[in-house]
């Protein structure tokens, strides 16, 4: 078996979709019994510092709900993802919806993701 280097790691990166990616990082959690739960523990560890004012949040989709097609058009429209590639991340929720971003534009992704019949969280 030939060896692979960072650099070849690093190429298929690049070059991959976010579909790939998410694909990816399911296959390392299922292989290696961890999560990719970071963003989750450094958010909690700025809440235990007493962070006062939040500047970034993620809008993360926990469930498409009765209306799913509609929810795929939001997430496609707020995204930019082609049909396939939004129709996988709302298969896939929970997931990021959009990520570091104003608390105000997530309210506004928030409301209309609700609005579709999705639930949402934003952290």
């Amino acid at each position: 078996m030939a060896k692979i280097t960072n650099e070849d790691i690093l190429t298929f990166i690049e070059g991959a979709t976010i579909l790939e990616l998410n694909e990816l990082v399911k296959a390392i959690e299922e292989k290696f019994d961890v999560t990719a739960a970071a963003p989750v523990a450094i958010a909690a560890v700025a809440e235990d510092a007493g962070s006062a004012a939040v500047t970034e949040v993620s809008v993360i989709l926990k469930d498409f709900g009765a209306s799913k097609v509609n929810v795929i058009k939001i997430v496609r429209e707020i995204t930019g993802l082609g049909l396939v590639e939004a129709k996988n991340l709302v298969d896939g929720a929970p997931a990021p919806i959009k990520e570091n971003i104003k608390p105000e534009e997530a309210e506004e992704i928030k409301t209309k993701l609700t609005d579709a019949g999705a639930i949402v969280e934003v952290k």
